[in-house]
Order: structure tokens, then sequence, then C-alpha cells
């Protein structure tokens, strides 16, 4: 598994608990994947937040200093680089504003084992509120409609959408590239109509029920997990 981390000292403002932060972040990963599997997208980054990302991979040659300024571009070139794996390797997609139980790569694999194209680690609680409340527009009565699978170490849903941290195999990836681009083309990457469509065309995405990862926003922090002991 090639975990590829979009590290930026910007970002878009949002209320977060006080370990969520690029220093806690990065650790975290790096320590649940292994500096060895991580290549960092540092975009207008600052000398100590470089110095971190160096401190969290394995050789100089995965630190990919850009200047583009916004999500959307440093997908992109995630993309890219992303394609250059083989066909079968698994892509993790990483935000820097997110925490993972230590058995993350192992619910990865277990994902791709139900034929899912897609893998995120986040259980997004907004799929448990209605919509009319400002939970996801799918939601109704407390939940979507869905399919529910067990694992060896977990149960999975099939969901509508999740965020722009999920995981993918190359092969898939090359299949579905003229999504992803369509959805990534402007600053802000339109993750929610990026997978409607994709499951429009099949390519279903899992996530694991309760969440192995959180995103950081404090209002959205996946639920029945004290992500502040992780």
């Amino acid at each position: 598994m090639k975990v590829i981390y979009r590290l930026s000292d910007a970002g878009y403002k949002k209320e977060k608990p006080e370990y969520i932060n690029n220093k806690l972040c990065l650790e975290n990963a790096s320590k649940v994947f292994g500096k060895e599997n991580i290549t960092i997208i540092c975009d207008n980054c600052s000398t100590e937040t470089q110095a971190l990302a160096a401190m969290n991979t394995d050789c100089s040659t995965c630190i990919k200093q850009v200047s583009i300024g916004h999500g959307a571009g440093t997908f992109n070139l995630a993309l890219d680089l992303a394609k250059t794996y083989k066909d079968d390797d698994i892509i993790y997609f990483l935000e820097n504003d997110y925490l993972h139980k230590p058995e993350s790569p192992k619910i990865i694999e277990e994902g791709f084992s139900l034929g899912a194209s897609f893998v995120a680690l986040y259980d997004h609680p907004d799929k448990y509120l209605d919509s009319r409340k400002g939970g996801n527009p799918y939601c109704e009565g407390g939940g979507e409609d869905t399919r529910v699978y067990l694992t060896e170490s977990c149960h999975w849903k099939i969901t509508n959408s999740t965020t722009m941290t999920f995981a993918a195999k190359v092969s898939t990836l090359k299949r579905v590239e003229p999504i992803l681009r369509k959805w990534t083309s402007e600053t802000h990457p339109n993750d929610f109509k990026m997978f409607l469509e994709l499951r429009e065309k099949g390519e279903l995405l899992v996530t694991p029920i309760p969440g192995y990862a959180t995103h950081g926003e404090t209002a959205w922090l996946a639920p029945l997990t004290d992500w502040s002991k992780i």
C-alpha cells in the first residue's frame, strides 16, 4: 500500500480539536502506515513543516515541494503520482487532518476483499443525520439505504460519498480518471458529486462501521470513538 499525503500550512477554516494539527496527524499516519510507504506533497509549507515532513518519510525524494495553493490542484498531482505505480497497488490518498487507528492498513485490505472500488476509513456522521437537519442529502429516518457486510475485523456498509481521503487500486484510478479529473478541475474538489457519479457508474464505495479514521472537524468527528486517545 502506498500513501500519498497532502500537507499544507493553509487549509479551509474549520473548528478542530486541539489534537488535530499537522504534527499529530502526520506522526499518526507515519506510525500507522510506516514511513517507508508515505510520499508527502508539501504545498506552500513553511521550513518548520518541511522539517516535519522529512521526519515522517524515509527518503528525500518522497517529499514533493509545490506551490499550488488549493486542494484540487494537489489532488491532481497526487493522482499523477499514483498512476506511476503498478496497477494492482493500493493507493491511499490522505489529507492532513485525519487520525487513524493502528489496524487501519489491515482494514483497508479487508475493504477491497468485498469487491469495492473505493475504501474510506471515515464513517461520516452526516450519514446518520436527516437531510432536513443538515445531514447527507440521501439520509432519511436516521440512516442511508445501504447493504451491510462482515469481514474478519468489522462490519462495512456501502455509502454514497466521502471526502478526498480514500483508497483505490491504481487500475481503478486509471479506469475512472476522467470522473476524478472532472470534479477536481477547480480550486475546491466536489467530492460529493464525484462519488455520486462514480456510484452511478457502478463503482462502489465502502466504509467500516464504526470508522477506523476520523476527519478532524469538531462537528463531524467519526462516532463511537474517543479520538483524543488515538
